[in-house]
């Protein structure tokens, strides 16, 4: 870590000398910045590119939730968490920095996070390149961004399958020909007494007059916040006790993440240009983003190591042209993502033998009982993805306009998932592999392929007509071993034995480095999405729509081939919106109301051996409204808002057994039961205020977010007759205050911040380790602690 640092800070000052050679003047870093003395008097513009055209947000007539680069630098933002407390629509389900699920509009079951569970319900892009995967959104460092984009509701028509609630588009700043420019960020950072930091640097370069490159490198610590403390645990069958004196440690939860960027643009004529570019990251924690409030504030017990190192990289390619008036472009891109984790899985094998008295069977070689059955997780995930995108868009002036296109994507995710206990005996253990009492080894492979089309007409210069179209394939298949050994429990797993009531090995079958096949299934669907839209320009300066918009989520298999596979799920969208500007452009106002229906939606659950099954529940209803406001009252103070209000719940009852009929006191959850993880409002506000310091620009900002309670969970009655909502309890409202003052002049910037200033103890999940009411222990996952940080920056 210290030599890359040194590295990376002397590419840095590098970075800087070149600069200062070039001379680039201040009147250039003022145009980037908007950091004059007189700043513009209304709000400025921002250019979005959701509808896949350069259009000003307040021109399209849909709802979008947008950070640029300037609101990213401002609110010091680094990270996914950093910037999820300022877009009102969007919520997550949390345990660690790259183990998060995303929800928009309240679209949450509660269960997509699970590694061999359903697709997530809103899709995420790096650029033109989809990079949704399975059991967790990216955690992309955020620097040399030009911004977030977040499009609530179904984005079906124009990206696909995993868009069913809506699509987060991260968007990186391109290379710049005939301009060089450069910077650099450092930080130093402290929450709870522990120091992090983060240095950051980007440089453009122009190659010829036709070509440039644009780099970013970035490294970061961040220091971490829970405590593992001191414990005992007690094992009932054996009566021995075990103790994790060697793990006590204060901040064991460190995060450290490096990486960087790289894109090429090369104008071949004036007509067609083509930009390859890639990214990496590579991040390494330790320890659990979790705290148990019986053991204190941010404090746990852990009897074995965690850590997780997560590494991927995104390459593609773009390519833009003319086709005589039409604009054609082909994206193209290849992901491959690689997770190693271990995980203290104590907590499943000391409930366990405590209920079943499950360590009688937990033997050594010679069959007698382990004193001490530790138990932990090793797991492997490998995801790759391929994807293809090719379209034609006619010209945005004419009054008939169109964009159609094509789409293909294959993704794959390797899953190993090896449950141990150190001297378990070979007798009982998975064969192959030493002290498993549990494997999952597994392949998925989900295949999409679509065509699309949008037709606008304007009926009149004032009113306008849009209808999209996507119909869709998909194949998707689950391959490999799951479960116990023969030896050990024939019902589940291994078992070559003729007339068991369990899952056999599949004959002739093999899978890698499984001791047998005993899944191999596939399920494939087609349908189609929709859209109409109708737009009204009020004058120049004001429109109303209305959007009835559809989306879908692909079916899969069941990681327990007992079960039958998963049918897809769609959700359908009902929005009336308005888009306003007023006050010579000083005041923007924008606001949506939305109805959805969200029909059979996919609902995993945990069934025998705590393993995830997929169902279809009968549906859910989630009606709302958006808020989003800019005002520029003085040329010195800009005041920005937004908010939502959510009301998600269950249409139907959900029952016991999927796709039955029951009453309200018989169901696992009764109709009108709150979806978990939204809250009913979410909302922030910024105020900023500029002003001169002698020959320096001072600024001073604060921001609040607040968010009322949610459930982390959504059974009332589950299958054990345990009420999941009120063992884990609801994550409380809360809030949280940003403060930062800094100065700046020519190309150099300093600032002070504190986030979370009064250390609110906001949540993001709550969870347990295995079975409701099995594992009891209760694990508490917080928003970041109060942090204190300065920044340097310097532009040239």
């Amino acid at each position: 870590m210290v030599v890359r640092k040194k590295r990376f800070i002397g590419a840095s000052m590098l970075a800087l000398a070149a600069g200062q050679a070039g001379g680039i003047a201040h009147a250039q870093l003022v145009a980037q910045t908007g950091s004059a003395t007189t700043p513009p008097k209304g709000v400025e513009e921002v250019i979005v590119t959701a509808s896949k055209r350069s259009e000003k947000l307040q021109k399209v007539p849909m709802s979008i939730q947008v950070l640029d680069t300037k609101a990213l630098d401002q609110l010091h933002i680094n990270n996914f968490q950093d910037y999820l407390k300022f877009l009102p629509s969007l919520t997550a389900q949390s345990e660690a920095p790259d183990t998060t699920t995303l929800y928009l509009r309240g679209i949450a079951s509660g269960a997509e996070g699970n590694h061999s569970g359903p697709l997530p319900t809103v899709g995420s892009y790096l650029d033109e390149q989809p990079i949704t995967t399975i059991g967790g959104t990216l955690d992309v460092h955020v620097y040399d961004i030009a911004r977030v984009e977040v499009l609530p509701g179904p984005q079906g028509t124009l990206y696909g399958a995993s868009s069913e609630a809506g699509t987060v588009r991260i968007i990186t700043n391109p290379p710049k020909i005939g301009v060089f420019e450069a910077g650099y960020d450092l930080e130093g950072n402290m929450d709870r007494g522990a120091p992090g930091g983060v240095a950051e640097g980007f440089v453009n370069i122009p190659i010829n007059s036709q070509a440039a490159i644009r780099l970013v490198a970035f490294d970061e610590h961040d220091a971490g916040y829970i405590d593992n403390v001191a414990g005992t645990r007690t094992y009932t069958t054996s009566g021995a006790s075990v103790n994790n004196s060697g793990l006590v440690k204060n901040n064991f939860n460190p995060v450290d993440t490096f990486g960087g960027r790289a894109a090429l643009r090369y104008d071949i004529d004036d007509d067609w240009s083509i930009t390859p570019n890639a990214m990496f990251q590579d991040l390494r924690d330790s320890g659990t983003f979790g705290y148990v409030p019986a053991d204190g504030d941010l404090k746990t017990e852990r009897f074995q190591p965690d850590s997780d190192h997560d590494r991927w990289v995104q390459a593609g390619a773009t390519v833009q042209g003319k086709v005589g008036n039409f604009d054609l472009t082909y994206s193209g891109g290849f992901f491959v993502r690689d997770d190693v984790s271990r995980s203290d899985y104590t907590d499943y094998s000391i409930f366990y033998d405590a209920i079943y008295g499950s360590g009688v069977n937990w033997q050594d070689a010679s069959g007698k009982p382990l004193a001490r059955p530790l138990q932990e997780i090793d797991g492997k995930d490998h995801y790759t993805k391929e994807s293809n995108e090719l379209r034609l868009a006619s010209p945005d002036s004419d009054r008939l306009r169109f964009i159609v296109g094509a789409f293909q994507e294959v993704q794959t995710h390797r899953i190993i998932v090896d449950q141990v206990i150190q001297g378990f005996g070979p007798q009982i253990a998975v064969p192959g592999w030493p002290n498993t009492i549990w494997l999952t080894d597994q392949l998925r492979t989900d295949r999409d392929e679509a065509v699309f089309g949008e037709l606008a007409y304007d009926i009149l210069p004032s009113l306008t007509l849009t209808a999209g179209l996507r119909p869709y394939w998909y194949d998707n298949s689950l391959k490999g071993f799951f479960g116990f050994s023969e030896g050990y429990d024939a019902l589940t797993g291994f078992n070559s034995g003729e007339g068991s009531t369990g899952q056999n090995c599949l004959a002739g079958q093999h899978f890698d480095e499984a001791p047998c096949v005993d899944l191999n299934k596939t399920t494939n669907g087609s349908g189609e999405t929709h859209k109409v839209n109708l737009t009204y320009k009020i004058d120049d300066q004001r429109l109303v729509y209305f959007t009835y918009s559809t989306g879908y989520r692909p079916g899969g298999i069941n990681r327990n081939g007992n079960y039958a596979p998963y049918n897809e799920d769609t959700l359908t969208n009902y929005e009336l919106g308005f888009k306003s500007s007023f006050l010579d452009r000083r005041l923007h106002f924008n606001m949506a109301i939305y109805d959805e229906d969200w029909n059979q939606f996919q609902y995993a659950f945990l069934g025998p051996n705590s393993l995830t099954i997929i169902g279809n529940a009968p549906g859910a209803n989630v009606k709302g409204a958006e808020f989003q406001a800019d005002l520029r009252p003085t040329d010195h103070l800009i005041l920005t808002a937004g908010a939502t209000l959510t009301d998600a719940e269950l249409s139907q009852n959900l029952c016991q057994h999927v796709g039955e009929t029951c009453t309200a006191s018989q169901a696992q959850a009764p109709a009108s039961t709150q979806l978990p993880y939204t809250s009913r409002f979410k909302g922030n506000m910024t105020a900023r205020y500029t002003f001169p310091v002698f020959d320096w620009n001072a600024n001073v900002q604060g921001s609040v977010v607040y968010q009322t309670s949610a459930q982390a969970a959504l059974l009332l009655n589950d299958a054990n007759g345990q009420n999941e909502v009120a063992v884990l309890g609801h994550m409380p409202d809360y809030a949280t205050f940003d403060l930062s003052t800094g100065i700046e002049r020519n190309k150099l910037s300093l600032s002070l911040f504190v986030k979370n200033a009064f250390d609110r103890r906001g949540e993001t999940n709550r969870g347990v380790t295995c079975t409701i009411g099995i594992c009891s222990t209760v694990y508490v996952y917080p928003v970041q602690p109060m942090t204190v940080g300065i920044r340097l920056a310097q532009r040239f």
